[in-house]
């Protein structure tokens, strides 16, 4: 029933290309997979697959894949993704010498990509659970793992008509949490479960690390009377319409808002709302970004570094579809504001129980919160402490699965 399925959805998924460009990409990308598996990967290559749905799972991936690089270089990593959103971005990623589209699980279509890429262990980030290419890696006694995988009560496998089986062809579960070794316990996975954490800590840990320099952001923080930076990142209408008209009357904080979608009309959108001098990042000097109150971010791949700029963080999409990625702000030992619409995001929800991080529900949340930062200074210390502390805290799950797998760290 589910080969069956997955061949119904594939044929679907073809007929819906037609009229959706996202799913044309996806297609067309699928249709290359093997072309790309037999150019890229020699019948000798020792080769580790990683697989991610998307972008999120990549990043949750990606120390594993930086470790290997490092110190295992007789390895080739192959890197697959199931989304247009994740391959799209990251199908020039320098770490993997191969990154290709991951297609449907139907039977052949694993069989053929087992054969060609021929791993020597394959590694499934979070929620990747794809039972044709299980069952094949099986045959071949090929190891699979999961890592930064978390379940829940209403997923199906734990579910009356469970489909717990395809679980089975796990060699090994490296889970983040308590409550998901003991759902797989609950369907008889026990001897082969880890709690290890998410290495998404481990990747923001690198990102701070690794963080550039931007002397453009430094002049600005360093020009003229304001004390006080906020840094809004990911930021969408509601959360600038937030944001902005408290900055506009308080001249002791200066800001820098790095939106979600850089539009010209989104931009536009924004600097009709300033009431204080304001400038686009890309029309930045040393000079002229002295002399303004407002930074807009309008280009992508700086935020990450932007935060450690920064006094306070807001971390947008939380009245929407819901929030980005806190920790990435959260890391510089800051504290972090968000939307409501944060239930689904774990890291956000032990923030808010520590105070590393404050739940914004309207303006008037909004300016009493902004006031108690600006006025209360260990208040603003302490719940910056929290939220940096949680972070390195919680790092360490890339060693643990590293050493784990690979014999050392």
């Amino acid at each position: 029933m589910y080969s069956f399925a997955m061949y119904v959805f594939a044929v679907c998924a073809y007929i819906t290309a037609i009229f959706n460009k996202k799913v044309r990409k996806l297609v067309k990308g699928h249709f290359s997979t093997f072309n790309t598996l037999k150019s890229k990967i020699g019948p000798e290559d020792r080769v580790v697959w990683f697989h991610a749905a998307s972008l999120g799972e990549f990043e949750q991936g990606r120390p594993l894949m930086e470790r290997l690089r490092r110190t295992h270089p007789e390895y080739k990593i192959l890197l697959s993704f199931f989304s247009p959103s994740g391959y799209e971005v990251r199908k020039d990623y320098e770490g993997a010498d191969c990154v290709c589209y991951l297609p449907f699980d139907t039977w052949d279509n694993a069989r053929v990509f087992v054969k060609f890429a021929h791993p020597e262990m394959a590694i499934f980030i979070k929620y990747e659970f794809w039972e044709n290419y299980f069952r094949h890696l099986r045959k071949k006694n090929i190891p699979v793992y999961s890592v930064s995988s978390i379940f829940r009560p209403s997923q199906h496998f734990f579910r009356w008509f469970g489909t717990a089986h395809t679980l089975r062809y796990v060699s090994h579960f490296y889970v983040q949490n308590e409550e998901s070794k003991r759902l797989l316990a609950s369907v008889d996975i026990k001897d082969n479960v880890t709690i290890a954490g998410d290495t998404r800590f481990d990747r923001v840990l690198d990102i701070r690390r690794q963080a550039k320099e931007l002397p453009l952001v430094e002049k600005f923080v360093q020009g003229g009377q304001a004390k006080y930076v906020l840094v809004a990142g990911s930021s969408w209408q509601p959360d600038e319409d937030l944001i902005i008209p408290y900055f506009n009357v308080h001249p002791e904080l200066k800001l820098v808002i790095a939106p979600h979608v850089i539009s010209e009309s989104h931009l536009q959108e924004i600097e009709g709302k300033l009431r204080r001098p304001f400038l686009r990042y890309t029309d930045a000097t040393e000079a002229n970004v002295q002399n303004v109150d407002c930074l807009i971010v309008n280009c992508f791949g700086l935020l990450s570094s932007i935060y450690r700029y920064g006094q306070i963080a807001y971390v947008g999409g939380g009245f929407g579809v819901g929030i980005h990625n806190v920790p990435e702000a959260a890391v510089y030992g800051v504290p972090v504001m968000i939307g409501p619409n944060n239930k689904k995001f774990r890291e956000a929800q032990a923030l808010l129980k520590l105070g590393g991080c404050i739940e914004i529900t309207d303006a008037q949340s909004y300016n009493a919160t902004m006031d108690r930062f600006l006025t209360d200074g260990s208040f603003l210390q302490e719940s910056g402490k929290k939220a940096g502390d949680y972070i390195a805290k919680n790092a360490g799950c890339a060693d643990i699965v590293f050493k784990d797998i690979f014999g050392e760290r």
